[in-house]
C-alpha cells in the first residue's frame, strides 16, 4: 500500500446513440490510460438509475474519490447531469464525465473534450472544450470525449489531434447509425492505436446494465490493465470455438474442425462484451485473476451456450475438456453448481473457487462514512470499491498497523 501509486484515467468516451432509452445498445461509456492501476474503479456504473461517473484528473486520490461520491449522491437525486459534472470544479484538478440515456452527458472540472452532436437531419456538429463545463444535452444524439497524454508515454503530444480525429469519426459513426457500444469500441481502438492511452479501464453499457468488469483490468498493482489494441484472442467462426491470449499464440487452425481462427481485438472483444443481440452471452469470471482466464472462459462458455443453451452441466463440461485438454491452467475442475446460468438476461458466471458457506471477516474500521459505502456498494464490484480505499486511505491505514 505504501508504493500504491494512484488511479487516472486519461480518456473518457460516453455515447448516446438513442435518448429514448429503447435501444438495448444505445448508450455506452468508458474509460482508459496510459497509466498504472486502470481498476473498474475509473468507472461507476448505476444499473437501476442508467448513469455513469467516469473520473480522472491530476488531483489527488482522495480528492478524486469525494468528487465522485458527492457526484453519485447528486445524481440519485436526480440533478441534471451537467449540475453533477460541475460538481468537479469544486476539487482541485479533479475530472469527472457524467451521463445517461435518459439524462444526457457532460463534462466538468479539468478536461480537454469535444462535444459531439447529430441532429435527425444528420448535421454533425464537434465543438472543442477546455475545462469548466461543457455538456451534451438531454434528448440529443451524440457524445463526449475526453483525451490527454499520460508523461512518459511515447506518443505524448498527440492528444490534441487524436481526440478531434476521433471525435469527428464518432459523429459519423453516430449518422450512420452504429450502436453506442460499437461507436465506443471502435473509438477507444483509435485512440488507443494513435495516442499510446491504451490501457483498460474497460466500458459499459448504460442502457442494459452489461460492463466488461475486470476483463482489461491489471491483474497486480502499480501495472498497467490490457492494451485495447492488442490481440485478445482467436475465435473460429465455424464451430464458434475459441481461445484468449497467451495461450492463442498456440493455435493457427481451430482444433475442432480444423476452421480458420479469426483475431479479436481487445477493443473488439469490449465492444463484444457489451453489444446486446440474440447470441450474445455475457460471462463473469470469479475466483482466478490470472492472466487468459478470465478471456478463455468466455470463449468456451459462448460456444457451449451456442451449442446446448443456458444448460449448466454442458457449460461445466465444456470447461473440464478445457482444463483436461491444457487450454485453461491454473484452475480446478467445475461443477455444474459452480456455473450461475441466467437465460433472461443471457449472462453466464462461472465461479472457479469458491468461498465457504460459513466464512467471515472481521468488520473493517475504515476512515470513510458508512452513506459513502451504500452509495459506492450499490453502483458497482465491491473490489472496485476496495481498491479506491486502498489507493485514497494508505497512509491513514499504514499508520493504524504500525500503532497496533
Amino acid at each position: 500500500m505504501m508504493t500504491m501509486s494512484s488511479v487516472a484515467a486519461t480518456c473518457n468516451i460516453i455515447v448516446i446513440t438513442d435518448p429514448s432509452g429503447n435501444d438495448p445498445n444505445g448508450a455506452a461509456a468508458g474509460s482508459m490510460s496510459f497509466a498504472q492501476n486502470m481498476f473498474q474503479s475509473t468507472f461507476l456504473m448505476s444499473k437501476e438509475n442508467h448513469f455513469v461517473v467516469l473520473s480522472g484528473g491530476t488531483g489527488s486520490s482522495d480528492v478524486r474519490l469525494d468528487s465522485i461520491v458527492d457526484a453519485v449522491a447528486n445524481l440519485e437525486n436526480n440533478v441534471s447531469a451537467t449540475s453533477a459534472a460541475s460538481i468537479a470544479s469544486g476539487y482541485e484538478g479533479a475530472r469527472l464525465v457524467v451521463g445517461g440515456p435518459y439524462i444526457g452527458a457532460a463534462v466538468g472540472g479539468s478536461f480537454n473534450a469535444y462535444v459531439i452532436t447529430v441532429n435527425d437531419n444528420d448535421t454533425i456538429s464537434v465543438t472543442p472544450y477546455s475545462s469548466g463545463v461543457a455538456s451534451l444535452p438531454q434528448g440529443q444524439k451524440g457524445a463526449i470525449i475526453h483525451l490527454r497524454n499520460t508523461a512518459g508515454n511515447p506518443l505524448y503530444g498527440t492528444a490534441d489531434s487524436v481526440r478531434k480525429e476521433t471525435a469527428m469519426n464518432i459523429g459519423r459513426m453516430i449518422r450512420d447509425g452504429y450502436p453506442a457500444t460499437t461507436i465506443l469500441s471502435e473509438a477507444m481502438g483509435e485512440v488507443a492505436r494513435d495516442s499510446g492511452e491504451r490501457y483498460g479501464g474497460g466500458g459499459v453499457n448504460l442502457v442494459s446494465g452489461l460492463s466488461t468488469a475486470d476483463m482489461f483490468t491489471p491483474t497486480e498493482m502499480n501495472e498497467t490493465g490490457y492494451p485495447m489494441d492488442d490481440p485478445y484472442s482467436k475465435v473460429c467462426d465455424e464451430c464458434g470455438w475459441g481461445v484468449g491470449y497467451p495461450t492463442a499464440e498456440n493455435y493457427e487452425r481451430c482444433p475442432v474442425c480444423n476452421g480458420e481462427l479469426r483475431t479479436v481485438y481487445a477493443y473488439e472483444a469490449l465492444g463484444n462484451a457489451l453489444t446486446v443481440s440474440s447470441g450474445s452471452v455475457s460471462v463473469s469470471v470469479y475466483g482466478s485473476g490470472k492472466p487468459g482466464i478470465s478471456s478463455t472462459t468466455s470463449e468456451i462458455v459462448q460456444a457451449a451456450v451456442k451449442k446446448n443453451g443456458y444448460d449448466a452441466s454442458a457449460i461445466a463440461d465444456a470447461i473440464n475438456r478445457a482444463i483436461n485438454n491444457g487450454l485453461l491452467m491454473g484452475v480446478e475442475h467445475v461443477e455444474p453448481k459452480d456455473i450461475n446460468v441466467k437465460p433472461d438476461s443471457k449472462a453466464v458466471g462461472v465461479y472457479y473457487t469458491a468461498l465457504p458457506g460459513d466464512r467471515s471477516s472481521p468488520a473493517w474500521d475504515l476512515p470513510v462514512d458508512a452513506n459513502i459505502l451504500n452509495i459506492l456498494g450499490s453502483i458497482q464490484t465491491v473490489v472496485g470499491i476496495i481498491l479506491i480505499l486502498l489507493v485514497v486511505f494508505r497512509s491513514r491505514l499504514l499508520k493504524s498497523f504500525q500503532n497496533r
